[in-house]
């Protein structure tokens, strides 16, 4: 990364960033699409299965991933700030608090995975597959962390180009373990959805595997000695980046576990609505990677700029980015308006599962609109290190307010499932407008708080 002066060249720095950064996320929820898709075209109790397992596990993985994404502000402002020297220890530290996490949440799911799902009023053969769906995931947990933290420093120097060529090999990797697994080919075992976690949790390895491979012999990552020396726990250093990373996290965790709740309390209808409701949701997941890119490439661009003073820039780049998340928003509402048939009939060849995907798609477009808004402003806020408040709002506006109108319309009305969907637009439009309000007071104090040090300086 590099200083700019004008627009344009500020549009051709974001989108530098930004561009392998969307191509990451892309192939990362292809990952999760494929797991979908070639599951429920095994049968439909896989798909509701891998739905209800994904259900459990996504909102740890991206809450967790969360904490440790914490390293790249930190990482970001030393690079702004020249401070490359530093780079190795801190992230060093990192792995070390991922290896932590990894331990908390084999244990954690050892004692609590079969309580949770025997509580749900599954089939069993839903059940039973969402179970070892999990347990296949879980052999994977400890490369995907390690890799969250080596990806973390690696999109933190602007190099995203290198975790975008790393993700495009694990697409094919997972594909073809899927193909493999799910469906027995080529004398492989028929494990259906389950097939689906043991490919993935290969493909956990397949990229740290990589990811190491980058640090240990590309530029810049050779230069900063990263991994070179070790370093022993610290602390104190932990503890800085729990102080940023817990809140990213809770954040993360917030926004992505009141969906998968959405769908866990829709265990009670039945297996057709859990299986629809579940693909849609894959559907917009995929396309929310577009705010999501934005937001993580505003982190690191606004972190650079703010670590070196130059703060009216980091403005630019907020307005840069958020501007065109909402322009983009409305690409992909028409996306979901004129060709929802034609994506429900991607996740299932039942006209009845195709035809309550295309529902639940209409209401989804109502949601990517205010997500374009509030994820963004999330990554703006945490490349200045505000990050307290924006958990706070998070969890007022997904779960004081958008998850208990979603029951009440959904258990009260005539809704129906359809009741949860209202709901969660409702919590998404106003952390969206809490979120940029919260902005605009940060950016407000910094440029106050600059002003009077250069004066006194």
């Amino acid at each position: 990364m590099k200083p700019t002066t004008s627009l344009g060249q500020k549009t051709i720095q974001f989108l530098h960033i930004l561009f392998p950064i969307l191509v990451t996320q892309i192939a990362l929820s292809a990952i999760a699409f494929f797991d979908m898709n070639m599951s429920g075209r095994f049968g439909t109790a896989d798909l509701a299965g891998v739905a209800i397992g994904t259900s459990l596990w996504i909102p740890v993985q991206t809450g967790l991933n969360g904490i440790l994404i914490g390293l790249t502000p930190i990482v970001s402002q030393l690079l702004g700030k020249k401070r490359e020297g530093e780079v190795a220890y801190k992230v060093m530290q990192g792995i070390w608090l991922s290896l932590i996490v990894s331990a908390i949440v084999l244990v954690l799911g050892a004692l609590s995975l079969g309580p949770v799902l025997h509580f749900m009023n599954l089939e069993p053969t839903v059940r039973s597959i969402a179970l070892h769906f999990l347990i296949a995931i879980s052999f994977g947990v400890l490369p995907l962390f390690g890799y969250t933290v080596l990806r973390s420093c690696i999109d933190a120097t602007g190099q995203t180009r290198v975790s975008m060529f790393i993700t495009l090999i694990a697409l094919p990797v997972n594909v073809g373990l899927n193909y493999l697994l799910i469906y027995g080919n080529f004398g492989f075992p028929r494990l259906g959805g389950v097939g689906a976690g043991v490919a993935s949790a290969i493909t956990y390895w397949v990229i740290f595997g990589a990811g190491l491979l980058f640090i240990f012999r590309a530029e810049p990552f050779r230069s900063l000695r990263i991994l070179r020396k070790f370093h022993a726990f610290s602390p104190a250093a932990i503890k800085e980046q729990l102080a940023i990373g817990i809140p990213i996290g809770f954040s993360i965790f917030f926004e992505t576990a009141v969906f998968s709740t959405v769908t866990l309390l829709m265990s009670r209808f039945d297996t057709v609505t859990i299986a629809a409701h579940q693909a849609a949701i894959n559907f917009a997941s995929t396309l929310y990677m577009i705010p999501l890119s934005i937001c993580m490439s505003l982190t690191i661009l606004v972190g650079f700029e703010t670590g070196a003073g130059r703060l009216k820039d980091a403005r630019q780049y907020s307005v840069l980015g958020i501007g065109s998340a909402a322009a983009l928003s409305l690409a992909t509402a028409l996306v979901l308006l004129f060709a929802g048939k034609h994506v429900a009939g991607i996740y299932s060849t039942d006209p009845d599962v195709i035809r309550l995907i295309q529902h639940f798609l209409i209401y989804a477009i109502f949601f990517q609109i205010s997500d374009a808004i509030a994820t963004p402003t999330q990554g703006v806020l945490r490349g200045y290190k505000d990050v307290n408040p924006a958990f706070i709002i998070c969890f007022v506006a997904y779960w004081v307010i958008g998850l208990p109108v979603g029951f009440v319309l959904a258990e009260y009305t005539d809704l129906g499932a359809y009741g949860y969907w209202i709901g969660l637009i409702t919590g998404l439009a106003i952390g969206a407008v809490l979120l940029l309000s919260r902005l605009v007071k940060v950016q407000r104090r910094y440029t106050a708080e600059y002003t009077i040090s250069k004066s006194e300086g």
